[in-house]
């Protein structure tokens, strides 16, 4: 019992000294605004090379909630503790940016501290953001302050207590928060991969989404780029893309983020689909580097088995108990689907979208984003490159659904039907329907 209360006053002495070092740590000074008569003028080709790491980082979709107000934040950030709002990064001079000197952005950026000296969620990603360089940072910082202002103050965050008290993200950045450049590599790499590794590990902060999250919401670094679940959707493992039915190849993965879409593959939709079109805009010897870092992470060769070949007859072979269901959704499928997504569709050969038994959709073991493509679809954004697909929410019942996706998983990807589909897919209706 002695032993016992010993170390029970030992585990709360700890627990206070670390309480008092973070709420310590928590308070850092303000840096002064700059005055809204400063006028700023930046160098044209500085302001083209932030514009190019805004495209590289994504900023504009979690910064942008509304199509015409662009960078003004707003957008609902969903996470595990409640939903975090992203903020202006406009220049207006009351609810952006536009006080702001570089020296607060830099620390924003690496230190995730706002000027006035508050912290920040690292829902902003400011864990990624240390790695990016100086000139850099004030590059992107000169492309921000030249777009348009608006003013649109920051909307309250809707955090569990006791998250909702910003002093105890000093107590997360104390273990999670690895601050200063990319460490060197020990084996010499090419310049391409060196290029693609601080996109990846820093701008893009491209393990953000798709690393799984430790109960304290940060990222697993000992399962880096393993797979995630953002907004509902799957972000689909980066380190076995060569264990895909049909393995990846560079130059696909390449097509795909600057396309978004990849013919063996796939069509990038949800959170991925605003991603591709940014990495549309940016330079190809980019996009080129970040493949060629991301091939890098891919696991030796398994010798694993060849794909099989697509036999209509396999359906009820793979998966005789769900017969009837897969049966019914045959007859659904090819009322709604087959014009554009059956072997030799005129669709599929004109739009170049690659047989559904190759997509990583189907051959997940989660019927997630399968069940957000066919409710949701894939909007339409005007481009001609663009791929798209209508929304059926509207259309398709929760079960009829789940007939479908169990006849194209087991005649298309020939692997087993999912379970409880239709449970599932009434779990995400009522997630999509809210605002």
């Amino acid at each position: 019992m002695r032993k016992s209360r010993k170390l029970a006053l030992i585990i709360l002495s700890l627990a206070a000294i670390s309480l008092a070092f973070a709420i310590g740590y928590s308070w850092r000074r303000a840096i002064p605004p700059l005055s809204a008569s400063v006028p700023k003028q930046f160098d044209a080709v500085q302001v083209a090379r932030g514009e190019r790491i805004a495209e590289l980082g994504d900023c504009m979709y979690c910064h942008t909630a509304k199509p015409d107000e662009l960078f003004a934040g707003g957008m609902p950030l969903n996470t595990p503790f409640g939903v975090i709002y992203s903020t202006n990064l406009t220049p207006d001079p009351d609810s952006g940016i536009g006080r702001w000197p570089l020296e607060a952005f830099r620390r924003a950026l690496r230190e995730g501290v706002s000027r006035d000296g508050h912290l920040l969620y690292p829902a902003f990603p400011y864990p990624h953001f240390t790695k990016m360089s100086d000139g850099d940072i004030a590059a992107l910082y000169a492309y921000l302050m030249s777009v348009e202002p608006v003013s649109a103050p920051a909307h309250p965050n809707d955090l569990i207590f006791p998250l909702n008290f910003r002093p105890l993200v000093a107590g997360w950045n104390l273990p999670f928060l690895k601050r200063g450049e990319l460490p060197p590599q020990h084996e010499p790499e090419s310049a391409v991969w060196l290029r693609g590794r601080y996109l990846v590990e820093g701008a893009g902060h491209c393990a953000s989404c798709h690393t799984p999250m430790n109960a304290f919401g940060a990222e697993k670094s000992s399962e880096a780029f393993a797979g995630n679940v953002i907004d509902g959707w799957n972000a689909p493992p980066l380190n076995a893309l060569t264990h895909a039915p049909k393995p990846w190849t560079r130059a696909q993965l390449v097509d795909y983020l600057r396309t978004g879409l990849a013919s063996e593959h796939g069509a990038a939709a949800g959170p991925m689909l605003p991603v591709t079109q940014h990495l549309g805009s940016a330079p190809q010897s980019d996009v080129e580097a970040i493949a060629t870092y991301l091939m890098s992470l891919q696991p030796p060769p398994s010798g694993g088995q060849p794909v099989l070949a697509l036999q209509p007859d396999l359906a009820t072979a793979v998966d005789a108990d769900n017969a009837p269901t897969i049966r019914t959704g045959e007859t659904l499928f090819a009322s709604s689907c087959v014009g554009c997504h059956a072997n030799g569709a005129p669709m599929r050969e004109i739009g170049g979208r690659p047989a559904l038994g190759l997509s990583s959709v189907f051959t997940s073991d989660d019927p997630r984003n399968a069940i957000h493509l066919v409710l949701q679809g894939i909007p339409w954004n005007g481009s001609g490159t663009a791929h798209y697909m209508p929304p059926f929410a509207d259309v398709l019942s929760d079960e009829q659904i789940a007939d479908i996706l169990a006849y194209v998983r087991t005649r298309y990807a020939q692997r087993p039907a999912w379970k409880d589909v239709s449970r599932t897919t009434a779990t995400i209706r009522k997630e999509i329907s809210q605002p």
